[in-house]
């Protein structure tokens, strides 16, 4: 019995090794980059959670998609991994969504967004686009969890006018090739079975995202370590019983 309790703990010690701190920690979306158009947008489940998207564009777009509802607030921002090919990349971010809804928000007349947008819209739809106009490099952040530092771009942050579907899109006006992180939404909600879960493969995702496999063979090599053990502990138990 012993044993079967040091298994748990041993298996409860290592996920948490190989989860960093959860502080600001967005709930990851997986991509596969096949978002490059409205009708493929990727799906937001819930605007007001706080998740995360890694993307690469290279020329192209990238489409989001969310049920927002009358007076909820939309958080949503681009930050850039401080990787130094990517200093000088500035996509912008679209909000899109049905043309007289777009124009009841009444935060535009202070964000000053641009309204030319290159890509097709369904009929009906308008699009509002938010460009980074600030300093290069920008303000950076490290991100704990991730243990990535990034630099910040623009962020857009009002209210939805009426209930309905709305989109997001990031590209770059020039058409330069680079990765981003999209983050939506504020509140943190995380369940026991994220911990150990969605949070470990976020983080393999985040190492893999920024070309870092050496944390990701060195968690790999730990985890595996770990597996032995647990084995082992499994084994001796079943035996002496």
């Amino acid at each position: 019995m012993n044993r079967t309790k040091n298994l748990f703990l041993i298996t409860a010690i290592g996920i948490v090794m190989l989860t960093p701190s959860t502080a600001y920690a967005h709930k990851l979306i997986p991509t596969d980059g096949s978002n490059i158009s409205i009708d493929s947008s990727l799906e937001i489940p819930d605007p007001s959670i706080s998740w995360a998207m890694y993307e690469e564009i290279n020329g192209d777009i990238r489409y989001y998609s969310f049920y927002g509802k009358q007076g909820d607030p939309l958080y949503a921002s681009i930050v850039i991994p401080k990787l130094e090919n990517l200093i000088e990349f500035t996509p912008s971010i679209a909000f899109i969504g049905v043309e007289s809804h777009l124009d009841l928000i009444e935060e535009f007349k202070i964000l000053k967004p641009r309204t030319s947008f290159d890509f097709s819209l369904p009929q009906g739809y308008d699009a509002y686009v938010f460009d980074y106009d600030g300093i290069i490099p920008s303000k950076e952040f490290y991100e704990p969890f991730g243990q990535v530092t990034y630099w910040e771009r623009q962020e857009i942050n009002f209210d939805f006018p009426v209930d309905g579907t709305y989109y997001l899109a990031v590209f770059d006006e020039n058409s330069t090739p680079g990765k981003y992180a999209l983050a939506v939404g504020t509140i943190e909600d995380f369940s026991v079975y994220d911990f150990f879960t969605i949070l470990p493969y976020a983080w393999f995702e985040t190492k893999l995202f920024l070309n870092d496999y050496l944390s990701a063979v060195s968690a790999i090599l730990i985890l595996i370590g770990l597996l032995g053990v647990i084995c082992l502990l499994y084994t001796s138990d079943a035996a002496d019983e």
